[in-house]
C-alpha cells in the first residue's frame, strides 16, 4: 500500500510479508513511479536478493523487570527504590501483561490492566519485620493508586526505547479525575502551619528535659535519645523559600552546600532536577547554618538512624505534619503543597526560564502546574491595573501614549533633526 506522510513528500508503502510488517520510503514523490519501485523491492525480496534486517525479539514486561530494570533502580534513592519494587510487583501481577513483549503492548492491553487494577480490593504491604501483611479497602483502588502503576510502566516503555530493546514507545496515558496537590498556601496559613510545626518543637523538647529527670534515666541510666525537634520546621521553611521537592530536601548532605549562599541539587528523576538554588532568605540562610552546624560525620543534614538510608524519609515526618496541622487550624494539606507554594510566590516575580530552572523541570508545561495565582495577589495586581487605568483617563488618552505625549515626542524627533 503506498501512501504519503503528512511529515514527509515523498510516497512511501506499507506491506505484510511473512507475519512482519514492512514499511520503507520510496525517496521519490512521483506515485507511478513510487509503484514500480515497492513491486521492484518485494520482487528482489521473494528472490532473496533483499535481507532484512533480523530484529532480536523484545523482551517481555517481567523479564525487563526482573533482568535490565535493576541497574536503574540501583542508582535511585533508597525511597524510589521502595517506590518502584511496589510499582513493578503490580504489573507483574497481571499476568497477561507481564507475559507480553514490550513491542506489542498497546492501547488495548493497558486498558484490560486499568480494568483489572480498578477490580482489586485488596493491597498487599510489607511490614517492619519483612512480611507481607494484607489490608482490605472494602472499595477499589483509588485513581492516584493506578496512575502510579502507569506512571511506572511508562517509565519502564520510556527505558526501553532509551536502552534500544524497543524502537518505538507505545502512549500509555494516566486516568483523569487524580486528586492533585494543585494548591498554594496563604501567607497566613504559611506562617500559622510554621507556627504549629514550632509548637510541636517545643512540646518534643519538653518531653525530652522531662526524660532526663525521670527514673530510667536517673536510676537505670538510659538516657533518651536527643530528638531533632525542629526538622519539620526547617523541612517547611527549606521547602517555603529554596522550592526543592520533599525528598531533595531529606537527601541533603553537606556537599550540597559547599557553595556558600546556595543550595546544589545534584540527582533527581530528570537531568534538569540538577541544579543550583541561591538561598535568597534570611530565615532560610540561618536554617542551613545551624543545621550545618550540627552536622555528623555522616554528613546527612537530616539524619534518622531508624532508617535504612540514614536519613529522614516521608514516613518520619508524617506524624509531626499531622500535629502542626491540628496546632495551626490550617485546611489539611500534603507537604508537597509547600513546594507549590514557593513556585507560586516565585511566579510572581521571576521570568519563565528562571522559573522553571529553579523548579527543575524539564518542560516548562510542568512549571506551570506549579503556580497557583493567590487571592491576594490577585487583587494586588487589579489594584496596580485599576490605578494605572485611572492614570490614563485622567490624561484624557488610550492605552497607548496621550496626543500630547506623542506632540512633544514629535517636536523634540523635529528639532533633533533641525
Amino acid at each position: 500500500m503506498l501512501y504519503k506522510p503528512k511529515t514527509s513528500k515523498f510516497w512511501w508503502f506499507k506491506r505484510d510479508w511473512q507475519g512482519e510488517c514492512i514499511r520503507k520510503s520510496t525517496k521519490v514523490t512521483n506515485k507511478r513511479a513510487a509503484q514500480t519501485i515497492e513491486d521492484a523491492f518485494f520482487t528482489a525480496l521473494a528472490k532473496g536478493e533483499v535481507g532484512i534486517i533480523e530484529k532480536k525479539p523484545a523482551p517481555t514486561l517481567a523479564q525487563f523487570i526482573d533482568r535490565e530494570f535493576p541497574p536503574f533502580l540501583e542508582r535511585t534513592s533508597p525511597a524510589k527504590l521502595t517506590f518502584y519494587s511496589s510499582r513493578t510487583e503490580n504489573l507483574k501481577s497481571y499476568a497477561r501483561l507481564a507475559t507480553t513483549p514490550l513491542d506489542r503492548i498497546d492501547h488495548d492491553l493497558v486498558q484490560q490492566f486499568i480494568e483489572f487494577r480498578k477490580d482489586h480490593r485488596f493491597e498487599f504491604r510489607t511490614g517492619k519485620e519483612g512480611g507481607r501483611k494484607e489490608r482490605s479497602a472494602g472499595k477499589p483502588l483509588a485513581v492516584s493508586t493506578v496512575n502510579r502503576d502507569l506512571a511506572t510502566l511508562r517509565r519502564i516503555l520510556k527505558l526501553a526505547v532509551e536502552w534500544k530493546r524497543i524502537s518505538a514507545e507505545p502512549k500509555v496515558r494516566l486516568l483523569p479525575g487524580e486528586n492533585r496537590r494543585e494548591r498554594a498556601l496563604t501567607e497566613a496559613e504559611e506562617t500559622a502551619y510554621l507556627d504549629g510545626a514550632a509548637k510541636v518543637a517545643a512540646a518534643k523538647e519538653a518531653a525530652y528535659r522531662e526524660a532526663l529527670t525521670a527514673i530510667r534515666a536517673r536510676l537505670r541510666g538510659q538516657q533518651p535519645r536527643k530528638p531533632d525537634s525542629f526538622r519539620l520546621r526547617d523541612i517547611g521553611i527549606i521547602m517555603l523559600d529554596a522550592g526543592l521537592r520533599p525528598s531533595e530536601c531529606y537527601e541533603l548532605r553537606t556537599e550540597n552546600l559547599r557553595d556558600p549562599g546556595a543550595i546544589w541539587v545534584f540527582t533527581g528523576k530528570t537531568p534538569a532536577a540538577r541544579r543550583r538554588i541561591p538561598i535568597m532568605s534570611e530565615r532560610l540562610e540561618a536554617v542551613v547554618e545551624e543545621r550545618l552546624a550540627q552536622v555528623r560525620d555522616d554528613g546527612w543534614l537530616f539524619p534518622n538512624p531508624d532508617t535504612g538510608s540514614g536519613h529522614i524519609e516521608e514516613s518520619s515526618l508524617s506524624g509531626d505534619h499531622e500535629k502542626a496541622l491540628t496546632a495551626s487550624g490550617v485546611l489539611p494539606f500534603d507537604i508537597y503543597v509547600l513546594r507549590h507554594t514557593c513556585l507560586t510566590k516565585w511566579g510572581e516575580y521571576k521570568d519563565a526560564a528562571r522559573l522553571k530552572k529553579y523548579a527543575g523541570h524539564e518542560d516548562f508545561k510542568t512549571t506551570l502546574r506549579y503556580i497557583h495565582p493567590r487571592d491576594e495577589s490577585m487583587e494586588e495586581a487589579m489594584e496596580k491595573a485599576k490605578a494605572a487605568h485611572e492614570v490614563r483617563l485622567a490624561k484624557g488618552g488610550h492605552n497607548f501614549r496621550h496626543t500630547a505625549e506623542m506632540g512633544e515626542i514629535a517636536a523634540e524627533a523635529a528639532s533633533d533633526c533641525k
